[in-house]
């Protein structure tokens, strides 16, 4: 039996989140909005001006559940995570491939590979479905344009060889991602910017990534592995490289299809972002509960693994990655199979 642990999302600014007996407790200008038992927690996800109290930091670290703050926009600050149930002789096979670029630059041919294929998903499902016909003609040429960079990939053994193909991909694909998105919706996507995101389609993305990321680091650490350590991300202080590389499989396919939905359902409008003095776009709280509630629902949809070829939730494939992941670093598979959505 399969169970999908629910994440708990704080928008409100100003909430104060305790420990209450076996529960959390969010408390909002004195008064209690919300109480949930730790056991049906996998994650606690704050945004904005939200605090915790120790107590609960030190239950959730016990009870292995990630506490992660980000800004209001999404951008992740910092996690508080609890011992690893993971072995050492994992993490120290994990380090060992780091340090070999052969056995990286398979992992990472992998991972990019699964990455532009459903990128090619994507433009291609939108295609079939689109009735413009010059709209489907954009979209079948930027997927044949897709298979260039994606061949190169395949054929290459140097990690910044393929990152540099990944990189083309990448342009090509959000190049023409204004064809994804219906035009009476009057949302426009300049290129892809991050920070700060300089228009309301790049302000969704960045924030359902921030939500994937949080997702993935979790499920990397509850499998034991060194989430910071990665191949296709090198190390940098701070920064999650090995959730980074997993999440690339699950960005088209996850995040990027759910924000055309919201878009192209009219779910989320134009009116629902602001400009920040910066120059950055910003979601309203209330566009903000919209996205949260559709990510949550999401990922309780059922998928068939491609790999596995079992049915699951689509919030278990994170989980399931991770743990393929885990089997090809001890060596009970001789390659990662990466997440290639059919």
């Amino acid at each position: 039996m399969k169970r999908h642990l629910n994440t708990l999302f704080v928008t409100i600014d100003g909430a104060y989140l305790s420990k209450e007996g076996e529960a959390v407790s969010v408390t909002v200008d004195g008064e209690v909005r919300l109480r949930i038992p730790l056991h049906n927690l996998q994650g606690i996800v704050c945004f904005g001006r939200v605090s915790c109290s120790p107590w609960l930091l030190g239950a959730a670290a016990e009870n292995n559940i990630a506490v992660s703050f980000l800004t209001q926009n999404g951008h992740f600050l910092a996690s508080v995570i609890g011992f690893s149930p993971g072995n050492v002789l994992l993490r120290r096979a994990q380090y060992r491939i780091a340090d070999e670029d052969s056995r990286a630059a398979k992992i990472v041919k992998n991972i990019i590979i699964a990455k532009i294929a459903n990128c090619r998903s994507v433009v291609l499902r939108s295609a079939r479905d689109n009735v413009n016909l010059m709209v489907r003609a954009q979209l079948a040429s930027c997927a044949k344009s897709l298979i260039p960079p994606l061949r190169h990939v395949m054929e290459s053994a140097d990690v910044n060889q393929m990152r540099g193909f990944e990189g083309i991909a990448a342009r090509t694909y959000f190049d023409n991602f204004n064809a994804l998105i219906k035009p009476e919706t009057n949302f426009l996507m300049n290129g892809r910017t991050r920070r700060p995101p300089l228009d309301p389609v790049n302000a969704l993305l960045s924030f359902l990534y921030n939500l994937l990321s949080h997702d993935v680091r979790s499920a990397c650490e509850a499998t034991g592995l060194d989430a910071a350590v990665g191949y296709l991300h090198r190390d940098r202080p701070g920064r999650p490289g090995l959730a980074l590389d997993l999440m690339e499989e699950f960005r088209p396919f996850f995040a990027d299809r759910l924000a055309l939905s919201l878009i192209n359902r009219l779910q989320i409008k134009t009116t629902d972002f602001a400009r920040e003095e910066a120059g950055g776009f910003k979601m309203s709280d209330t566009a903000r509960k919209e996205v949260l509630t559709a990510y949550q629902k999401r990922k309780e949809d059922e998928i068939m693994h491609p790999f596995l070829k079992e049915k699951m939730t689509i919030g278990m494939l994170p989980h399931i990655q991770a743990r393929l992941f885990a089997r090809h670093i001890r060596g009970d598979l001789d390659q990662y199979p990466a997440f290639i959505w059919k």
